[in-house]
């Protein structure tokens, strides 16, 4: 479960974010070529993609083992060359056919998100992609439907692997996963605000924003229920404090880089929030706090 924090309407009310925002860059024409060996059914299919902003940087693509393949008939002959959206080395692993693995890089989903990756996190060249693990692809039809991978995308300067969900840069309030099944959900807001902004905040001061909702829904949010279970709660926390002290954390790098966090903190004006985050999360957490607020619901200050 997921939980984010939404700041007080003030001057000085602060968002946190994973990442700058990024500078809009002329889009380029790629195209990702694939070939696949004639090698048996117990041997590795390897696949080749190269972005074109770094050519000197192939990018393996690996399947999981166990990904299933029932939906597909292993690949008896040379696969004719593809021409797609972005170049990367790929390897398919002895459970998985090549059918399964090159629908699933030949899909939208991919492509784009590898389009959001070369324009987004690898634009300034701080980072390269390694590596791609496909491990599961939930067929729709002869669409893929979902797709889900793990990217080994390093830092060059650490030689440390950094998260990318979505492949490029997003301002999104603090959040965190519960590590254990207690659901202490005030404590986890708190702890994930001093490691993602780096400052400390009374859990006595937290106002859970979904505990508003009527009771019917559970008093949680469900970001996108049609596809994932996952639910959050929002909390809200209003405190009074120097403008300066604010604006210092403009631009500071937190997260735990152990874990491959990213974060570039950014102080942004609450009244133009809404239009700068691509976040539903943080959406959420704005008409949320707009709601309770003019129903009379928030505790005093």
């Amino acid at each position: 479960m997921a939980l984010r924090l939404l700041p007080q309407s003030s001057a000085s009310s602060l968002a946190s974010s994973q990442a700058k925002k990024l500078s809009s860059r002329r889009s380029l024409r790629r195209t990702i070529c694939t070939a696949m060996s004639t090698e048996s059914s117990s041997s590795q299919l390897p696949h080749t993609i190269t972005l074109p902003s770094r050519p000197a940087e192939p990018v393996h693509i690996v399947a999981a083992p166990g990904v299933s393949s029932s939906d597909f008939r292993r690949v008896k002959k040379p696969c004719k060359r593809v021409v797609l959206t972005p170049p990367v080395e790929v390897e398919d692993s002895r459970v998985v056919n090549g059918e399964t693995l090159r629908n699933a890089i030949e899909s939208s989903l991919f492509k784009q998100w590898l389009k959001n990756t070369e324009t987004g996190i690898l634009a300034n060249g701080a980072m390269s992609l390694a590596q791609v693990l496909i491990q599961g692809v939930d067929m729709f039809g002869k669409r893929v439907g979902f797709l889900k991978f793990k990217a080994d995308v390093i830092d060059k300067e650490t030689g440390k692997k950094v998260r990318v969900p979505v492949g490029r840069l997003v301002l999104e309030l603090p959040a965190g996963m519960l590590d254990d099944d207690k659901g202490d959900f005030v404590g986890t807001a708190v702890r994930e605000v001093e490691e993602e902004i780096g400052i400390r905040l009374n859990p006595k001061d937290m106002v859970d924003l979904t505990a508003f909702l009527d009771p019917s829904t559970g008093c949680r949010v469900f970001p996108s229920p049609g596809g994932c279970d996952e639910e959050i709660s929002v909390f809200l926390y209003r405190g009074h404090v120097d403008k300066e002290v604010i604006m210092q954390l403009q631009g500071k790098e937190t997260g735990l880089r152990e874990r491959g966090e990213l974060i570039v903190v950014h102080v942004v004006d609450y009244e133009n929030l809404w239009r700068v985050t691509a976040d539903a999360k943080t959406l959420v957490a704005i008409a949320l706090y707009e709601m309770a607020k003019k129903r009379g619901l928030l505790p005093p200050c």
